[in-house]
């Protein structure tokens, strides 16, 4: 009766596999060794090869692993052989899962180099205690390993992983990337002038600058690079920071401005810096049916007030419209907002509606309330002309050949109503 054996390789790590000869190569060429001697009991060699090379035994995420379950699943496999237990799992209970497919499957499970029979209560036996032994070995690693990263770190030593922005990797030591460098210092200045994370990674994805990866920056990855302490050159190992052995980017006194404003309200952070920054539109402005935030730079001290559309600040895309100059759009809208509460359909529809809704208003009088509008724009505060604007505005839509803007008629005979005494003292 023939028997389909196939060979089971492990490697914890990659070390040593791009030799001509390594020890995938050694555990396949005694497990073969074994499997030929077995011929006259009629076990054959199946022709897949499962090498997991790189892969711990802690877990059953191997893909070489999957693909031989997958194949004895499919009764392609009568006989797994390894060159010892611990090549095929180091815990326990992954241990316990995989004896149970054997079982379920028929499948004999072989181990070269420790002779024991599964199928017997000696053998299971066996098979627990050398698998415990394993598993504690494996423990016993990973302690070690755990505690040399952990002294490593105290005595100030970068111990590997992701690399950040303003430092290169030379010797397994972090050396600072001046170009780079430059930019982390003028993120942390940028971030104390505006106070406001969404605004400066405006500003970094409008002058081009990138992540490490090369993507475009985002709130997530500056809120962690603002609270990387590799930046103050030192190494953190389980929330406390130790000095360490590569060079500050950051002085002391820049990461506590930088952090006396991160500590602060979020709500409050960004209350502060809108009523910093007049928005006369807000929440009325869409550019291919996306709305436009209000938002703003400062250049040389002078301050400049955009409207981007949420296609480039969520998605990094462009509408045709992307950012357009705020004092523009709204001189604009206020312009055609004069024109059209001059017209006669606008003053005739305002007066209906508001007859219709019970007003005492005469035609005239909301023709000339609204007509007076202009020349009293200039006299207002700037909050009574953004109350005014959200009143008579239900939207701006921004395209490449123009504004549309769609009028709030009640909100017009609101705002007439509230003319119409002042006309009557002025008279």
């Amino acid at each position: 009766m023939k028997r389909r054996c196939a060979v089971y390789t492990r490697k914890s790590t990659e070390e040593g596999l791009d030799m001509a000869f390594n020890s995938l190569d050694a555990q396949r060429e005694a497990c073969e060794a074994y499997v030929q001697s077995q011929k006259a009991e009629g076990w054959i060699l199946v022709p897949d090869r499962y090498d997991d090379g790189g892969f711990s035994g802690g877990n059953l995420e191997r893909p070489a692993l999957k693909c031989l379950l997958a194949d004895i699943e499919a009764g392609r496999v009568d006989v797994v052989v390894v060159y010892k237990i611990d090549r095929l799992s180091r815990s326990l209970m992954d241990f316990a899962r995989l004896v149970e497919v054997f079982d379920r499957t028929g499948v004999t499970f072989v181990s070269v180099t420790q002779s024991f029979n599964t199928t017997t209560s000696m053998g299971r036996l066996t098979l627990n205690v050398l698998l415990s032994f394993a598993q504690f070995e494996r423990e016993v690693i990973g302690e070690r390993i755990r505690d040399k990263i952990a002294a490593s770190k105290r005595r100030g030593m970068w111990m590997g992983g992701y690399v950040p922005l303003g430092y290169d990797v030379v010797d397994r030591q972090l050396v600072i990337n001046p170009a780079e460098a430059e930019t982390i210092r003028m993120i942390f200045r940028r971030f104390v002038q505006l106070r406001s994370a969404v605004g400066l990674v405006r500003e970094l994805r409008a002058a081009g600058i990138a992540t490490k990866s090369g993507r475009a920056p985002d709130k997530v990855w500056l809120h962690k690079l603002l609270r990387n302490r590799l930046y103050l050159g030192e190494i953190v190992h389980r929330g406390t920071a130790h000095p360490g052995q590569h060079q500050a980017i950051v002085t002391t006194a820049q990461w506590d401005r930088v952090h006396a404003i991160l500590k602060e309200d979020p709500r409050r952070r960004s209350a502060a810096s809108r009523a910093q920054t007049p928005a006369l539109l807000k929440g009325l402005v869409f550019s291919e049916g996306r709305a436009m935030s209000p938002t703003h730079t400062r250049k040389r001290g002078r301050l400049y007030r955009y409207y981007v559309s949420q296609a480039i600040l969520k998605d990094g895309d462009s509408d045709a419209v992307g950012r357009v100059p705020a004092a523009q759009i709204e001189a604009a809208v206020v312009d055609q907002l004069r024109g059209l509460l001059r017209s006669p359909e606008i003053i005739v529809g305002t007066w209906r509606e508001a007859h219709r809704e019970g007003g005492k208003l005469s035609e005239t009088e909301v023709r000339d309330a609204l007509v007076q509008l202009g020349p009293l724009w200039n006299e207002l505060f700037p909050a009574e002309q953004a109350r005014i604007v959200r009143l008579l505005i239900e939207r701006v839509d921004v395209g490449p050949d123009g504004l549309e803007i769609r009028l709030n008629v009640a909100g017009i005979d609101s705002i007439a109503r509230d003319l119409a005494p002042r006309m009557e003292r002025a008279a």
